[in-house]
């Protein structure tokens, strides 16, 4: 007997068997895909994590269906990258296989009904749904459930379906089918008969119609210009005529057409030859670096915004392509990988590969396989953190590139893991390095740096000495106290704006909020429209007229007077990105203005537009979110705007003062990014706040240290670990007891604070209530073990039968 150890992808923790034949058990080898049966009637795509002749005990192996690949799909270094992902976030393994696969390679089983050919029916019997479906099938020998559906116009047809397979008229099997298609192009070739100096005399006689005459003349210069085979599409571009005259010419036996494999993301440009000539600072800190990864392996750059850390990386990664290892760079927004993929590839031509995921499964999988083969094309590849379950042959170097960002943890669903953390322990089974890179680094790397277990290294000059920004602050309190604001703008606002606009600059506003405004209210009444599934207020989006939740996508019209008490005075509290906008039109009405958040930039290339359109200098102020912070480069921008600094600042959370710094230098750090200085101007209602000070004289130092002694007083990380339990029911009172029953469980059993359960500032969602469990675990225990303990009280709250429906999150290192 002969069995296989496979990972389904499903959010299960464990592994499971089935029967392989002899000749299976030969072929099969680790990181394989192979089709299995589980549960009634479902077919996965299963993972072989391991091969081995010991029967299963507590269940009979069923056999597999058949084996997808001929040679390994991923590789073993990443199979022991995912189960360490899912031993230290505590989630299924099938989550990470389901997480870091590419759905073009998850075939699921999609069910397909074929009616029997022996069997005669007689037509009275049947239904008219039935005899549909009767009918459809004489034409078709199969058909998708969907596709059923769609004939008969109904959503369950699951009853007559079984009604049909209980009569014996219909069989259902469940197939597997493959999404993957290579993308074909089509090419044309002269026929062969007119390659001959004869034969072309002759063509250009047969030739008596100008269209096709234009054509074929266009033809022959392509193809003496360049060297390489010729699109149909190419050659209806420059001949500027139409398909059906290449198809009469292909008829008429002038052209042959021929079709080929070509890659979805392929690259067209030039590669530029021109050396990086490295500043003073930037060369010292490139060599800083390279004696740091001889004694360590993770190096921290802290450079000041604008200081060139790209060109150091792009150093670096010359080096690395000369060794022949990939590298793998990665960002925190899918935004910034469009800026920095045509920085690299004017550097490094095709051999830069992206992988992330607003692009299709079928590009997906295509740089999944090339990453596999170490081909030629993803020599490095830029990805967000999903490239990090790439199959990687032999990394050399990965790069982290504004470490500090929130975005690189991942919330929903599992695997939540920290793509930073997780890159460092994948680097380590590859033995690699590891380059991390900030103008304001987490704590926690800071931490790690002072504690010398990184290397660090700072740049603290701009680029070709480009100053700081200056950065200038507004008081709200006073300009409103003295009537100089118009709307949301204070007067020195105004005139910066106004100044920088007549000098053909352009200007970044920023306000960490979309939609228009958070709340509507009544004059009369006081009341909130609230959204019905959750414990938020709606908040108003002007552009389309509505009220959105944006937890879970409720929305309403637009009010036209309060629902509880029928009065007509509403008004709109708090401001977001679109009224700022709004308010720009009317105060600028010549500039152009536009606005880069989540409402706007959906879709595949709503980056690129946003952003080219704005380094094309087509648009003069730009309002966002913080899509804005991270690491964009426009040389023209001379004045960023921070409409209200105080909203994150006041956040309920304990990093608010560190993201908040983060986030203003951030932001400043967009301003004055060649010859002249930029301004910055900050509004809020408390000038003297020490993170705000900060920001103003640049002073990391400063805020690292006033925050770390802030951590330690109030346990919290670097100093302790967080794990942070989230529990989800319907029914508050049974949510209630029990969350209670799993802490009083938490706090007998481990020896640490356990804080809880708590109502979170949004205390419903989509209909569930929802508590929180803190669990703070000291540096000095055991971090696996503590996990393990854990792990055990959550399976044995699960075994209560009376618990079994209250849904338990378990996030590690949740910041």
């Amino acid at each position: 007997m002969f069995f296989i150890e496979v990972i389904l992808p499903l959010s299960l923790a464990k592994t499971f068997t089935y029967r392989v034949s002899e000749a299976e058990f030969h072929f099969i080898k680790k990181g394989m895909r192979v089709a299995v049966p589980f549960g009634k009637s479902k077919i996965y795509t299963a993972l072989v994590l391991d091969i081995h002749e010991n029967a299963p005990t507590l269940y009979e192996a069923k056999e597999i269906h058949q084996i997808l690949d001929e040679k390994p799909i991923a590789t073993e270094i990443q199979i022991k990258h995912w189960l360490w992902v899912a031993n230290y976030y505590m989630c299924g393994i099938g989550d990470v296989y389901r997480g870091a696969f590419p759905t073009g390679l998850l075939l699921e089983s999609e069910t397909i009904v074929s009616h029997k050919p022996e069997v005669v029916v007689n037509d009275s019997e049947l239904s008219d749904d039935e005899f549909l479906i009767y009918e459809a099938l004489q034409h078709q020998s199969s058909l998708k459930v969907q596709e059923i559906a769609s004939i008969l116009n109904r959503k369950n047809i699951l009853p007559i379906l079984q009604k049909l397979i209980a009569r014996d008229i219909i069989v259902l099997e469940e197939e597997i089918k493959e999404s993957y298609k290579p993308k074909l192009v089509k090419y044309v070739k002269l026929h062969s008969k007119y390659e001959t100096d004869q034969g072309l005399g002759n063509l250009l006689d047969i030739l008596k119609n100008d269209k096709q005459r234009e054509v074929v003349l266009n033809y022959f210069q392509i193809s003496a210009s360049e060297k390489k085979p010729i699109t149909v599409k190419k050659l209806v571009e420059v001949s500027g005529s139409t398909p059906a005259v290449i198809k009469t010419l292909v008829k008429n036996e002038i052209f042959e057409e021929y079709l080929l494999q070509q890659d979805r993301v392929s690259f067209t440009g030039e590669k530029s030859e021109k050396e990086l000539k490295l500043s003073e600072a930037q060369e010292n800190a490139f060599l800083s670096i390279k004696e740091s990864f001889s004694e360590k392996e993770v190096c921290l750059l802290h450079g000041v915004t604008s200081s060139g850390k790209t060109e150091i990386y792009i150093k670096l990664i010359e080096e690395y392509l000369q060794t022949g290892r990939q590298v793998l760079y990665l960002l925190p927004e899918i935004a910034l990988t469009t800026q920095l993929v045509s920085r690299l590839r004017l550097h490094f031509g095709d051999k830069v590969a992206v992988f992330h995921s607003k692009y299709s499964n079928n590009e997906r999988v295509e740089v999944w396989k090339q990453t596999l083969e170490n081909s030629e094309k993803a020599q490095i590849v830029i990805g967000a953190r999903s490239a990090l379950f790439l199959p990687f042959n032999d990394l050399g170097l990965l790069i982290v590139d504004e470490e500090h960002e929130q975005t690189f943890k991942q919330t929903d669903p599992a695997p939540r893991y920290h793509a930073r953390d997780a890159a460092i322990v994948l680097a380590n089974f590859h033995n690699a390095k590891v380059l991390l890179g900030s103008a304001t680094p987490s704590i926690e790397t800071y931490f790690n740096t002072q504690s010398e277990k990184y290397g660090l290294v700072t740049l603290t000059e701009r680029y070709k000495n480009v100053r700081m920004p200056e950065v200038f602050l507004v008081d709200l309190k006073d300009k409103h106290f003295r009537k100089r604001m118009t709307g949301h703008f204070s007067d020195v606002l105004i005139e910066e704006i106004a100044e920088a606009l007549s000098l053909g600059e352009q200007v970044i506003l920023f306000q960490n909020r979309r939609g228009y405004s958070p709340v509507i209210e009544c004059i009369t009444c006081g009341h909130v429209p609230h959204c019905q599934q959750c414990d938020v207020s709606l908040t108003f989006h002007k552009f389309k007229n509505q009220l959105r939740c944006h937890y879970c996508g409720y929305a309403i019209a637009k009010p036209t007077h309060c629902h509880s008490c029928s009065s007509i005075d509403l008004t709109t509290k708090g401001f977001g990105t679109e009224q700022i906008e709004q308010e720009l039109v009317s105060l600028f009405p010549k500039a152009k203005t536009a606005r880069m958040d989540q409402d706007t930039t959906r879709g595949k290339f709503g980056f690129e537009k946003i952003i080219d359109t704005f380094k094309n200098r087509e648009i003069d102020i730009l309002v966002g979110t913080q899509m804005l912070a991270k690491g964009l480069d426009f040389d023209n921008v001379s004045l960023v705007g921070i409409m209200n600094a105080d909203n994150m600042l006041h956040h309920p959370d304990f990093r608010a003062f560190e993201r908040s710094f983060q986030m203003m230098t951030q932001v400043a750090g967009r301003a004055g990014r060649s010859e002249k200085q930029g301004k910055v101007v900050i509004q809020t209602y408390n000038p003297n706040h020490n993170t705000i000070q900060q920001v103003t004289n640049h002073n990391y130092i400063g805020m690292y240290k006033e925050q770390l002694y802030d951590r330690l007083i109030y346990k919290y990380p670097p100093y302790f670990r967080i794990i942070k339990l989230t529990i989800k029911h319907r029914e508050f009172e049974k949510l209630k007891e029990g969350s209670m029953w799993l802490y009083q469980v938490l706090s007998q059993n481990l020896n640490m604070p356990v804080l809880g359960p708590e109502e979170p500032a949004i205390s419903r969602i989509r209909n569930e209530y929802i508590r929180t469990i803190l669990i703070k675990i000291p540096q000095n225990l055991h971090l696996g073990n503590t996990k393990k303990t854990i792990q055990k009280m959550l399976n044995s709250f699960e075994a209560v039968a009376q618990y079994r429906a209250i849904k338990v999150v378990v996030n590690v290192d949740f910041y």
